[in-house]
């Protein structure tokens, strides 16, 4: 409904009633600032072009993100999305941050995010989560207390990272990598990612029916139209 990982997206995503929490991606740019942006290129979702890690913020402050009917989104800053949510957030909303550093593994990140969600004391209202093992027990170090989320795609992946001492209490597979029994991830939340048509949405008109999800040990879902379930 609306372009991802924008101001906009969580600001309508806030408002839906009966919402568990909003998912977000975080980088860093040239000059070391935490940015909101899923892809490592800018190609997809601005109309710039080039690796976000290349561009200052500066720079990429001047991309647009298209939001239809004329208007104009931007790629925001780490501290626009908590000055948005942190009141939703301290009422109960989660947010699971998704460092994406699988690709480019941004030296200093896991430092920056930690000190940041402490300075706004919503250290409680955060789930950490990375494809590296290594990243989410960088962030372990950092804070003991961190929930945290392993991410691959067949959810036995995500176990042996776990079981490999990385940290993470919960599972985040591909929803179609369900390939261990439902019995074995008894005591675990299991967290699936979904892929498909972002903004502008493209519907197939399918619904995924929850309880047959939740027969694979699936706990929660990330989903682009979570409106249309609750």
């Amino acid at each position: 409904m609306y372009p991802e990982n924008t101001l906009l997206a969580f600001q309508k995503a806030a408002e839906i009633e009966g919402l568990t929490g909003i998912e977000l991606d975080i980088q860093l740019t040239k000059d070391g600032h935490l940015v909101v942006c899923h892809d490592e290129r800018v190609d997809r979702t601005t109309d710039g072009i080039g690796e976000l890690r290349q561009c200052t913020l500066a720079e990429l402050r001047r991309l647009r993100i298209h939001a239809g009917h004329g208007k104009y989104e931007k790629i925001p800053v780490a501290e626009e999305v908590l000055d948005l949510l942190k009141d939703k957030l301290k009422d109960g909303l989660k947010l699971n941050i998704e460092l994406k550093n699988s690709v480019f593994p941004y030296k200093g990140m896991e430092e920056k995010i930690i000190e940041l969600i402490h300075s706004y004391d919503l250290q409680d209202n955060v789930v950490y989560s990375s494809f590296s093992a290594l990243s989410i027990e960088k962030i372990k170090n950092l804070d003991l207390k961190a929930e945290t989320g392993i991410l691959d795609t067949n959810v036995s992946d995500c176990w042996y990272k776990l079981k490999g001492g990385c940290g993470a209490e919960a599972l985040h597979p591909y929803w179609k990598g369900m390939d261990f029994t439902k019995e074995r991830l008894e005591g675990y939340k299991v967290r699936a990612w979904f892929t498909g048509h972002l903004y502008p949405e493209k519907p197939t008109g399918v619904k995924l029916e929850l309880d047959k999800l939740e027969q694979q040990g699936i706990t929660d879902v990330f989903l682009n139209e979570p409106e249309r379930y609750l």
